[in-house]
């Protein structure tokens, strides 16, 4: 974006803007030291988020694939971050090759994020010098109210925080074989990001002498300096860029950089608690679909299962089997005693003379009867078997 292009304030509007800075009094209202409203939606997909800034509207977008890791850093994947900014934002943007400020705010938002360290690189990698994950995020500009940078920050660190990458697993007769499995499959996993760096931008007015934050789209036409501090929540300065302009004293620089890390720690509070409800949603509708996918495991046959998963997940579905067979064992017990009480009235009708023991029986008293029940099977069945050998030996004769 060329500065000719840009709105440009008329004389009356550059005095009454700094005018009004003079007296401690924003045009929009606000105190010199606070930051717009912020808001932070969250896309269907995991890694998209939108960032409204007042009237700045920045989406995020992040992705990542499997690529060969540089030669000097085998174990560590990558980051990149994308600018592209949209004639609907801003009239002065052109699409094509991206301008100046484009390049700055991917330079500023990328080395605050890389230098620093926040994300863990090497938790990125899958084999070390051939295959890594290379983080991409693409940020696109909706709406240029003012203070693109920080916009753009917030949106990539709320992308980041909700991205999950497919799992994958090495294998094969070479131990180098990659195998990226389906989120439906396995549970993507999250970026391991260890703090957040945020970007404070400060603008300057009349020779360096009056400050503000988050300055907006009319106050960025009349500003003559303008410096980005990014610093995360534990006070630690990740990085500094002052894009040319008036110069600033030291001791102004230190003060901004003690109001940025009190804003940053705010920021990042923020940025949790919204991700935080995010994922806590996340959870809540994936139970809410769990009974019909529960469904569907049971129905499916263990190939399909066995062929989708390691040998851990094996055994946790070939266990629930072998419990219903424990369970199972202890009723047949129970089942023998009947199936010996239902063998009673088909031996009586095979043998008439069992059903005249059993007639006795059953006119004495309880005590002779149980002590004759058990005996009386034997006595039913001895005097047939003594029969049919009285019936062999007749005949023989």
């Amino acid at each position: 974006m060329d500065h000719h292009q840009r709105w440009h304030p008329t004389v009356n509007e550059r005095e009454f803007i700094e005018r009004a800075l003079q007296s401690d009094l924003r045009v929009d209202g606000r105190r010199p030291f606070d930051f717009r409203r912020l808001k932070i939606l969250f896309g269907r997909e995991d890694g998209s988020a939108e960032v409204q800034l007042g009237d700045t509207r920045v989406m995020g977008y992040a992705t990542a694939q499997l690529v060969q890791p540089y030669k000097d850093r085998p174990n560590e994947g990558t980051l990149a971050i994308f600018t592209e900014f949209s004639p609907m934002a801003d009239p002065a943007f052109e699409p094509g090759r991206p301008g100046e400020s484009a390049i700055e705010l991917g330079r500023v938002v990328d080395r605050g994020l890389r230098e620093s360290r926040a994300v863990d690189m090497e938790s990125l990698c899958v084999v070390a010098g051939k295959h890594v994950w290379s983080v991409r995020v693409d940020l696109h500009i909706l709406d240029n109210g003012g203070n693109l940078i920080d916009a753009a920050n917030i949106a990539a660190l709320a992308a980041l925080s909700t991205f999950r990458r497919p799992e994958c697993t090495v294998g094969g007769e070479d131990g180098q074989q990659v195998t990226v499995h389906d989120p439906e499959v396995r549970d993507p996993l999250p970026l391991t990001i260890h703090h957040l760096p945020i970007a404070v931008t400060f603008a300057y007015f009349g020779e360096g002498n009056i400050m503000v934050i988050d300055p907006t789209y009319k106050e960025e036409a009349v500003m003559g300096g303008r410096m980005t501090a990014t610093i995360n929540s534990n006070g630690d300065v990740c990085s500094i860029q002052k894009a040319g302009g008036e110069g600033v004293m030291s001791s102004v620089i230190m003060q901004c950089l003690r109001i940025a890390s009190v804003k940053a720690a705010d920021i990042t509070s923020k940025i949790k608690n919204e991700v935080n409800s995010y994922t806590s949603a996340k959870a809540l509708q994936k139970v809410k679909r769990l009974p019909a996918s529960a469904l569907k495991k049971d129905n499916a046959p263990d190939v399909a299962m066995k062929e989708s998963s390691d040998g851990a997940l094996e055994t946790q579905s070939t266990k629930p089997s072998s419990d219903g067979q424990q369970i199972n064992k202890e009723p047949p017990s129970v089942v023998e005693d009947n199936k010996q009480e239902d063998v009673e009235p088909m031996l009586s009708e095979c043998n008439p003379e069992a059903q005249s023991e059993s007639r006795l029986t059953a006119g004495g008293s309880d005590e002779t009867q149980e002590a004759i029940s058990p005996k009386s099977l034997k006595d039913a069945v001895k005097p047939k078997h003594k029969r049919k050998k009285k019936q062999h030996s007749k005949i023989n004769v």
